[in-house]
C-alpha cells in the first residue's frame, strides 16, 4: 500500500440510494476530502463570499444557481489543498455543460478523473425506503409521487452523464441495495482494480 492514495472520483446515485454516506467512507479510506455541492453552496454563504452572495440572490428568490456560479465554487474548493491527492464528488457535475466544465478544472491541475461510481436501486424499494423515512421524519409533502418524480429527473439528468463516462471507461457501477457496510465493500472492492494516478 505504502503509497498516498490519488483518487479523483465523482460519486453518482438517486435520491435515497445512500450516496452521501458511501461518500463520506470512500473520501476517509483514501484520505481525500468528500465535496458535496450542497456543503460548497452553504460554505460560501456562510463565508459570505462573492460566489456565495451571488447564490444567495438566485436561492432567496427560488432560482436555480446557475451553472457558472457552481462552476467556479466547484473550481475555487478542488483548487485547495487538502483536494491535491484526490477528492470525491457529490452533486456535480448534473449536467453535460458541467462535465465539459469539469474535464477542464481537472486538466488544467496535470491530472485526470479515475472513476465514477454509480450506485445502482431497485427504485420500488427505494420509494418505499424514502417513504418510510418522510414518515419517520414528519415529511409529509413527500408522497411517493413526489418522491418517485424525483427519482425520474435523476434518471433523465444523469442518464446522458452516465453514458458519457461509460464510453470513457471510467463507469463503476455498484450494487446500491443492502446493509450499508456490504456496499462500501462493494464500492472499495471495485475501486481496488482502478489504476491510480
Amino acid at each position: 500500500m505504502g503509497t498516498p492514495h490519488k483518487m479523483r472520483l465523482i460519486m453518482m446515485g438517486p435520491p435515497g440510494a445512500g450516496k452521501g454516506t458511501q461518500a463520506t467512507f470512500i473520501a476517509e479510506h483514501f484520505g481525500i476530502p468528500a465535496v458535496s455541492t450542497g456543503d460548497i453552496f452553504r460554505a460560501n454563504v456562510s463565508r459570505g463570499t462573492a460566489l456565495g452572495v451571488k447564490a444567495k440572490e438566485y436561492m432567496d428568490a427560488g432560482e436555480y444557481v446557475p451553472d457558472e456560479v457552481t462552476n467556479e465554487m466547484v473550481r475555487n474548493r478542488i483548487q485547495e489543498p487538502d483536494a491535491d491527492k484526490g477528492f470525491l464528488l457529490d452533486g456535480y457535475p448534473r449536467t453535460l455543460a458541467q462535465v465539459e466544465e469539469l474535464d477542464t478544472m481537472i486538466k488544467s491541475t496535470g491530472h485526470a478523473l479515475d472513476a465514477v461510481v454509480v450506485l445502482t436501486v431497485d427504485q420500488d424499494e427505494v420509494v418505499e425506503r424514502l417513504l418510510q423515512r418522510a414518515l419517520i421524519d414528519g415529511r409529509t409533502d413527500d408522497t411517493g409521487d413526489v418522491i418517485r418524480r424525483r427519482q425520474e429527473l435523476y434518471g433523465e439528468e444523469t442518464a446522458p452523464l452516465i453514458e458519457v463516462y461509460r464510453d470513457r471507461g471510467l463507469l463503476i457501477e455498484v450494487d446500491g441495495m443492502g446493509q450499508v457496510e456490504d456496499v462500501t465493500q462493494r464500492i472499495f472492492d471495485a475501486l481496488d482494480v482502478v489504476p491510480q494516478s
